[in-house]
């Protein structure tokens, strides 16, 4: 029996005031998967009156966002983001999720339940999705012991002269101005720990599915691919990212497919209350088979000026098929047409 999985990056449902309009556009879509993930970039809280466009967290409309994700048929969400912050809301959030019947993961009361994964059965199989955040605030809002907030896996960053020739672009040291060489990686202890959490969940799961929220524009960082890789190692089957609003490159490593940026899915207002215009999105479709993984596929997404998110006529996106075919094959991974779909495969 086969089992269809789609996943979905940013949605943010803050200031929405109609819940049947940001995904009308696409329920015919969800209807053909047996499951939908997204990661939710927004607190469900009554706060609204605080102002969310001048603090870190987004909060939205909980009785709009509940009856829009279920309209959706968005069963399972993550909450490990930048802008699931602030302890109150974070926990009347989850309140609201659990009320509601979603099953969450990513965020909780305390560092455990923050990392505890999310485990759903459909069709015979468990599914489990864990969620992290390598972009969060440096104060109040990674989940501690005794403190609601957003699981994370730190990140570090350095800079580099670049005494030697490490990239075509970069030009010789023998002028003044050279920019530094970045370098990012993945901190050991917390990646060690997220793998302690995988393995856990792998024991559990027929399918295991991991979540990152990471990145820095439409670049594939050092310390995203370690991640990654050390997800996949680690058992995972599917890894999704998500976090710049951009499309970013897709790899298959050991067979199992990277979406490294899913970008948004349903976003409007941003941070400042600016209105995010023209993004593209991916949703990402991975089917399952009795032996594994049968196919790993993407569709192009983008919204409207009524902020409906649709599915995009791939005919009319080659600049940025061939944008993410190019991504992908510098790192060893082959994307193809398929109707209205594009493909992952192994170079």
């Amino acid at each position: 029996m086969t089992f269809t999985l789609m996943l979905t990056g940013d949605v943010n449902l803050m200031n929405v005031t109609d819940a049947n309009v940001p995904f009308r556009k696409v329920r015919g879509t969800f209807d053909k998967a047996d499951l939908v993930f997204s990661n939710l970039e927004c607190c469900l809280t009554s706060r609204l009156n605080e102002g969310s466009t001048s603090v870190e967290g987004f909060f939205s409309d909980p009785d709009v966002t509940e009856k829009a994700l279920k309209q959706a048929r968005i069963e399972v969400v993550g909450l490990a983001n930048n802008v699931n912050y602030g302890e109150q809301a974070i926990n009347e959030s989850i309140a609201y999720l659990d009320r509601a019947g979603f099953l969450h993961t990513g965020a909780g009361a305390n560092d455990a339940a923050a990392r505890k994964p999310a485990i759903i059965e459909r069709n015979g199989k468990k599914i489990a999705f864990l969620q992290r955040s390598s972009v969060y605030w440096a104060t109040n809002h990674e989940a501690t012991k005794h403190s609601a907030g957003i699981a994370v896996i730190r990140g570090h960053t350095a800079y580099q002269v670049p005494m030697y020739k490490m990239k075509r672009e970069i030009p010789p040291m023998n002028r003044p101005g050279i920019p530094p060489y970045i370098l990012t990686w993945a901190d050991k202890a917390y990646l060690e720990k997220f793998q302690a959490d995988l393995a856990e969940a792998r024991k559990q799961a027929d399918i295991v599915v991991c979540s990152f929220h990471w990145g820095l524009h439409k670049d594939v960082l050092d310390y995203m691919q370690e991640i990654a890789h050390a997800a996949i190692d680690g058992g995972a089957d599917v890894v999704i990212g998500h976090g710049p609003h951009y499309s970013l490159g897709v790899e298959m490593y050991k067979g199992k497919p990277i979406y490294y940026g899913l970008g948004s899915f349903s976003f409007h207002t941003g941070h400042g209350g600016i209105t995010h215009g023209d993004w593209i999105g991916m949703l990402a479709k991975v089917q399952f088979g009795d032996a594994g993984i049968e196919r790993a596929a993407f569709e192009f997404v983008r919204h409207n000026e009524q902020n409906e998110s649709y599915v995009c006529d791939l005919s009319h996106e080659e600049s940025e098929f061939k944008d993410i075919e190019k991504r992908s094959r510098d790192m060893g991974t082959q994307i193809a047409r398929d109707g209205n779909e594009i493909v992952l495969k192994q170079a």
